[in-house]
Parts: C-alpha cells; sequence; structure tokens
C-alpha cells in the first residue's frame, strides 16, 4: 500500500490558491481512477488501487488540519497502515522553484514549506518522497505568505493545468513504478516559455 498526500488548506476561499496545487493534482489522480472522497475533521481519503489489475492500493489524503498542522492528518493513517516512510508521497506547492517546475525528491529539509515541517517533527524523519510543484518567488516587496495565499492568474490557468497532469502522472507512476522511475521521467518537466534560438547560418548574416 502506497499513501499520497497532497497538501493544502480546507475552505472554498482557497480553493485556487498556489498553496493548494497539492489538492489538485491528488483531486486529478481520483478523477482518472473514479474515486470517492470520504473525510473526517482530520482528512479527506480516497482509496484506490493504481496501475494494471489487480493494481497497487494506494490512499489519497487532503488534510483538513491546515497547512500547519498536516502532519496531524498524514503521519496517524501512516502508523495505523503500518507503512513505512518510503511508502509516502507528499505532493506540495514549492515557493523556491520557478513556476512550471516539477521535481521528485527522496527526501531532504522542508525548505520552509510549513505542511512538509509539521509531517517531519511527527515522523521523525525526513525520508519520505516529495512531489515539488513550483509556484515561483512573489514579486518584489510581497509577503511571501500573501503570495503562497493568493489566486492563479487567467494567464496562469494553462500552465497550472498542465502541471497538473503531469504531477497527477508522476504520482501515478511513483506508486506502480517507483521513485527513480517516476524521478526519471518527470524530473526534466519545466513548463516555462522556452527562449526563441538564435537565427544561424547564412540568413542570419547581414551583408556589409
Amino acid at each position: 500500500m502506497k499513501l499520497v498526500a497532497g497538501l493544502g488548506n480546507p475552505g472554498a476561499q482557497y480553493a485556487q490558491t498556489r498553496h493548494n496545487v497539492g489538492w489538485l493534482v491528488v483531486d486529478e489522480v481520483a478523477r482518472r481512477w473514479g474515486g470517492t472522497w470520504r473525510g473526517d475533521k482530520e482528512a479527506e481519503v480516497c482509496e484506490l488501487r493504481l496501475g494494471p489489475a489487480p493494481g497497487v492500493k494506494v490512499l489519497l489524503i487532503k488534510p483538513q488540519t491546515f497547512m500547519n498542522a498536516s502532519g496531524k492528518a498524514v503521519v496517524p493513517r501512516l502508523l495505523f497502515f503500518k507503512l513505512e516512510p518510503q511508502d509516502l508521497l507528499v505532493v506540495q506547492d514549492d515557493l523556491d522553484s520557478p513556476f512550471g517546475l516539477m521535481r521528485l525528491r527522496p527526501g531532504g529539509r522542508h525548505g520552509g514549506q510549513n505542511g512538509v515541517r509539521d509531517i517531519i517533527r511527527l515522523l521523525g524523519t525526513e525520508a519520505f518522497a516529495r512531489l515539488k510543484l513550483g509556484i515561483s518567488r512573489p514579486p518584489a516587496g510581497r509577503d511571501p505568505a500573501d503570495w503562497v495565499l493568493s489566486k492563479w492568474r487567467p494567464e496562469e490557468q494553462a500552465t497550472l493545468a498542465e502541471l497538473v497532469r503531469l504531477g497527477a502522472n508522476a504520482v501515478e507512476v511513483w506508486a506502480t513504478r517507483g521513485l527513480a522511475e517516476a524521478q526519471q521521467a518527470f524530473n526534466g518537466t519545466d513548463l516555462r516559455p522556452q527562449p526563441e534560438p538564435e537565427p544561424t547560418g547564412p540568413a542570419a548574416t547581414t551583408e556589409a
């Protein structure tokens, strides 16, 4: 069994904010596989089997404890099912990565992400995988705490949809084929607009 926690904040006012991109990814996984969410005051959960039959049993989690207390929703379920930290994937926003960049990591420090910080604190280890989705640093002079709770702009929606789609793909590969294969397939993901290549050859030469 695998456990995938998409981090975010509960409540309609947070649904389309940058901090909730982890929720969007696990929602997309649930939608693809016909999952149903059920919940309590600590978490909404969705149980699926991913991959070819009989499939891998996966529990998706959306903590309802607010970001700073994410561990309260995630860690008890990991312990209840007697899972190892390596059976956990946390899908998180990443303030230090440009919007459109996606990376999988086997563990490491929380990097200032308070949901990850709380999971590490309660679990007692950093050795669980992360799917980090870049949301970029805020513009100069804007408070990061305000930025992560801001809503996506209309011009960002197409990139966001693709980031969520690829994020859901990465979750599926991680759960069914492992972290190394998911890293190989998705760690090059960069949806930022690419600059036009410089012209080369005779057409690029200006005659004197």
